[in-house]
């Protein structure tokens, strides 16, 4: 997550300025998590939206949550 945050690494997210983890889900396995990427990358924005407002209503950064920095 930091190195999204520091922009380290780069590509879309440093790109385009984007600092904040806004959703996430967590998968036992790698296939499982493209599979539901691929998914949601088909949805029109408008979806994308409602589905993280019903995890995260105030958009909150969850990167604060220290669980998720030290995965």
């Amino acid at each position: 997550m930091w190195e999204h945050k520091d922009k380290k690494t780069p590509g879309f997210t440093a790109k385009y300025n984007i600092n904040k983890l806004i959703y996430y889900e967590i998968f036992s396995n790698p296939e499982d998590a493209i599979t539901a990427e691929k998914k949601i990358k088909g949805w029109t924005r408008a979806k994308k939206l409602r589905l993280v407002q019903e995890m995260n209503p105030t958009l909150t950064d969850l990167t604060r949550d220290s669980s998720l920095c030290s995965e």
